[in-house]
């Protein structure tokens, strides 16, 4: 049965899960890759930019997990690129060069249609401009019967909790103070959503914990 899922997800330890200010030169916004430091040494994201090497243990297992099993992504326009408003040609397909990193179909939110773009490694994003429940209706439909990964951004994934469409998210914790930013939690209820803590692991780089209903 297909379930929604966020998968490895960083969070400051004030709660933002992205830097102010998003531009070209800072697609996490302002010291937003700090959160990621978790990350970036597992074995999964090394083989991911094709590089060899990096850890094992518990922040590898829950890197990969970030990664498996999903059959289609849902992204926010925000996540896909730093341009508002209407698109002003087909130029821009991503942070990510050639061939990103899901390899699925991968569904992005926004107000303005554009026609879909087949990349490099089984990636097509779609642009789903109908709303978040219309876009996941989609989704579970490509995913055929795997899972759908709610990618971000920050909004994204709230929007989807406030919706009650989500079944699972990781976080991860990160041991820096943003001090602003985007936030994750404020306004969120999250017991009063169904979500309970059922796993928790502490690293060196991270505390990771998942939240289930």
């Amino acid at each position: 049965m297909t379930k929604v899922r966020v998968g490895g997800f960083s969070v400051s330890l004030d709660g933002f899960g992205a830097g102010p200010e998003q531009s070209f030169e800072n697609p996490l916004g302002k010291r937003g890759l700090e959160l990621h430091q978790w990350l970036f040494g597992t074995r999964m994201f090394r083989t991911m930019i094709g590089k060899g090497g990096g850890s094992d243990g518990v922040d590898e297992a829950y890197a990969h997990r970030s990664m498996a099993g999903f059959g289609a992504f849902i992204l926010g326009r925000n996540m896909f690129g730093p341009i508002r408003g209407p698109w002003p040609d087909e130029n821009w397909k991503g942070w990510w060069g050639a061939n990103p990193p899901y390899h699925a179909p991968t569904f992005v939110l926004t107000h303005h249609e554009r026609d879909p773009i087949e990349m490099e490694g089984g990636t097509t994003f779609i642009f789903a401009t109908k709303g978040i429940e219309a876009a996941l209706d989609r989704a579970k439909l490509a995913a055929n019967g795997r899972d759908v990964k709610i990618g971000g951004g920050v909004e994204t994934v709230r929007q989807y909790l406030r919706a009650g469409l989500i079944d699972e998210l990781h976080f991860a914790l990160s041991p820096v103070v943003l001090g602003q930013g985007e936030t994750m939690f404020v306004g969120i209820d999250l017991p009063a959503l169904g979500y309970r803590v059922t796993e928790h692991q502490a690293t060196e780089h991270a505390t990771h914990f998942v939240l289930s209903r």
